[in-house]
């Protein structure tokens, strides 16, 4: 897959081309970008999506600056799906008060668009104004198709990533990965800690989310872990929080106890998956008393992952 940057140099001949944030890439995405595949496949075109960096809602700081899937996520998901280009403008003013005909325009003749795959919520341009309905419009007067794709739903709910970041936040990671087709992820490097896992008896590897990622409620969780060098999945139990029993605080740290490996992790980059939310992060009485509590938690893990799929890959960003 080429990774492009610049509309203004390029002069394809010939593109079926899906536009939008595609933050999560879940399965209303991959119905998008799948169309696009296909129909450039069936007339020897290229498969090419244009996003953007950072999204709109960011520039707009309508959300903060955290993605389900920042760009060194995202690419690799696009890459699976068959995407020949990945276009990443960067979204400055210029963008923000481009026209949307005139952006329309631009895709066009330099990427030579054939077909824009759609769904109904598309919006393009100033102020919005590119909707759908106007896109039909101007699409025979611009030389170029619209294909729909209808939403993809979960229980009669549009699978967004709105809805996937309200999931995540009530740790509902379980319903996130419907939506997702995929265990959600988190990936950084291990860091050395206090070591106080070590002395409670269960030695963990502790990771610094990066800060542009979402991030699941804070809690405990049973989840597949896997780290660079590594050739499969391992089942584990994770905290993700502040450790208030110890008094922390600062930044949340992911802290990751492996149920069936050890050895020592340092340095390398660890990416955990999230399976299940098991309980909330809470302060306990004692050390005896969150020891007990973290013994209750890996049967809990236990258990679950039993039941649960690995991740179908050992690359932890493909779908």
């Amino acid at each position: 897959m080429r990774v492009l940057h610049r509309l203004d140099d390029l002069a394809f001949p010939r593109s079926w081309v899906t536009v939008g944030g595609f933050d999560g890439v879940h399965r209303g995405h991959q119905a998008l970008i799948r169309r696009t595949v296909e129909g450039a496949q069936r007339e020897q075109a290229l498969a090419v999506v244009v996003t953007f960096d950072p999204l709109p809602a960011v520039f707009f700081r309508r959300r903060p600056a955290r993605y389900l899937t920042p760009l060194r996520e995202k690419l690799p998901l696009l890459e699976a799906l068959g995407v020949d280009v990945a276009l990443i403008l960067t979204f400055d003013q210029r963008l923000a008060e481009t026209p949307a005909r005139v952006f329309l325009q631009a895709l066009r003749q330099r990427l030579g668009m054939a077909t824009l795959v759609a769904g109904p919520y598309l919006t393009l341009g100033r102020n919005r104004e590119g909707t759908v309905e106007r896109i039909q419009a101007w699409a025979p007067v611009l030389d170029f198709r619209v294909e729909m794709v209808e939403p993809v739903r979960l229980n009669g709910e549009r699978i967004s990533a709105s809805l996937v970041r309200n999931l995540l936040a009530q740790g509902r990671v379980d319903k996130a990965a419907t939506c997702l087709g995929r265990w959600y992820t988190l990936t950084g490097p291990v860091r050395p800690g206090a070591r106080r896992g070590q002395r409670l008896g269960f030695p963990t590897a502790n990771v610094l989310p990066p800060r542009d990622k979402w991030l699941p409620a804070q809690g405990v969780y049973a989840g597949w872990t896997t780290w660079e060098g590594a050739d499969q999945w391992h089942p584990a139990v994770a905290n993700l929080g502040h450790r208030p029993t110890f008094d922390g605080n600062g930044r949340p740290l992911l802290e990751v106890h492996l149920l069936e490996w050890a050895g020592t992790l340092y340095h390398k980059r660890l990416t955990f998956a999230f399976v299940q939310h098991i309980r909330g992060e809470r302060r306990f009485p004692s050390v005896q008393a969150l020891r007990a509590q973290i013994a209750r938690d890996v049967q809990t893990a236990q258990e679950v992952l039993r039941h649960a799929a690995q991740p179908a890959s050992i690359r932890p960003l493909h779908p």
